[in-house]
């Protein structure tokens, strides 16, 4: 009898849990390229970031972070290349 009511607690209990809801996401979201092209709008996200990111999001501050990222570094070429011979010391 033990071993039944132990069942039935599990079930009730396993019964009331249902899937849970996403939260809607975020329509306006900017893409990275948007980002990198806005650098006054890019700063002031940065700063957001730093101060609320759980209000604004994780994408939307991966998303800054990637377009920070890319203003620093570019387009990946290197404008320096080293010569074939090393330096003496």
């Amino acid at each position: 009898m033990r071993k039944i009511s132990l069942l039935l607690v599990l079930v009730a209990g396993l019964a009331g849990c249902g899937p849970s809801e996403a939260p809607a996401p975020k329509p306006d979201i900017p893409t990275v390229e948007e980002l990198a092209a806005a650098p006054e709008r890019l700063k002031e996200l940065r700063a957001q970031c730093k101060t609320d990111r759980a209000n604004l999001g994780d994408v939307l501050c991966d998303r800054v972070a990637e377009a920070t990222r890319k203003r620093f570094y570019g387009d990946g070429t290197v404008p320096y290349t080293p010569s074939d011979t090393p330096p003496k010391f």
